[in-house]
């Protein structure tokens, strides 16, 4: 048994299946199944217990995962600790987002963290709000780019920018006025959303009842924006969503938008950085890194329909931490 050995089933454990540990590791899941079966005979016992929906934890596999975890956070703070003595920035950087602020971000972060840490290990996950905070709680995550909730809690959101939200309707669909659409006619158009605990469903809810009226529902889908889209395409309804979801589709028209007024609501994209252990400069400078990325972007009209938070109005930060 060796810390690789430990990893992988540190992986196997957190993707939930030995397949999609494959994949995120980039190996045949007949290779990950094999070394998981030379684990579980060097141990003397299984691991997992294996069904049709994934693996789950035996006694011994939820022994031996706590050895993993300690071991996985002894080499992290080695390879910190020597990453920061030869100043080249963080060993790893976990990033996630929701899928519409990943196809905005990723690519401007990743050339934007690669320039200033081109040592570090940069990975990117895109998934639903639930799966990234759950990543983010335990320390799979290192920071998230997420819709703040309309109730956040107690969870420390550092909000970045606001983004309008539309209402997305196939080519043919016809409304009275051109471009625009009062919030209280969402009362009588039939809409595609999210089941009641996704936030862009309750962001809706509550708008609506602050106003005072119900939606009207054409059907749930708790798939991808892009069958959400699809669906819209194919004329089962109309739904909600920022102007950047669908901005390539409305301009091949495919589908068409309509503003929300009197009054317009918007969505707060903020930043929330997890649990992992650093430097407060290194902390510091990935803070900035990404504040000046989407500054650029809102600036620059890069992301559609969007305005900063009043704190970045000031517009780009340095990405270098003033002196002490």
């Amino acid at each position: 048994m060796n810390s690789d050995d430990l990893a992988l089933f540190a992986a196997v454990v957190h993707a939930g299946s030995i397949s999609r540990a494959a994949i995120e590791k980039g190996m045949d899941q007949s290779t990950v199944s094999r070394r998981v079966s030379m684990l579980e005979s060097e141990v003397g016992g299984r691991l997992f217990h294996r069904s049709g929906r994934g693996v789950t934890l035996t006694e011994r596999g939820q022994q031996l995962m706590v050895y993993a975890q300690t071991i996985s956070s002894t080499l992290e703070t080695a390879m910190r600790a020597m990453q920061k003595e030869t100043g080249t920035g963080p060993a790893r950087l976990h990033i996630g987002a929701q899928p519409t602020i990943a196809r905005m971000t990723f690519g401007r972060l990743y050339h934007a963290f690669r320039t200033r840490y081109p040592n570090t290990r940069i990975r990117f996950i895109e998934g639903l709000a639930s799966q990234l905070l759950s990543g983010l709680n335990d320390g799979e995550i290192d920071l998230l780019l997420l819709y703040r909730p309309e109730h956040a809690g107690a969870l420390p959101y550092d909000p970045l920018l606001h983004e309008g939200i539309w209402l997305i309707t196939p080519p043919d669909f016809t409304l009275p006025v051109a471009n625009s659409v009062p919030l209280s006619q969402l009362a009588d158009i039939p809409l595609i959303l999210p089941s009641t605990h996704h936030g862009i469903r309750l962001m809706a809810e509550t708008a609506a009842a602050r106003h005072g009226f119900s939606l009207k529902l054409a059907l749930e889908c708790d798939g991808s924006t892009t069958m959400t889209k699809q669906l819209v395409m194919d004329g089962c309804g109309c739904t909600i969503l920022p102007l950047a979801a669908v901005i390539d589709d409305v301009n091949a028209g495919r589908l068409k938008t309509y503003r929300l007024t009197e009054p317009g609501i918007s969505r707060c994209v903020a930043l929330l950085m997890g649990k992992t252990p650093r430097d407060a400069s290194e902390t510091w400078q990935i803070n900035q890194i990404i504040r000046h990325t989407v500054t650029e972007l809102v600036q620059n009209r890069l992301w559609p329909d969007t305005e900063l938070d009043a704190a970045l109005h000031s517009g780009p930060l340095p990405v270098t931490p003033p002196a002490t």
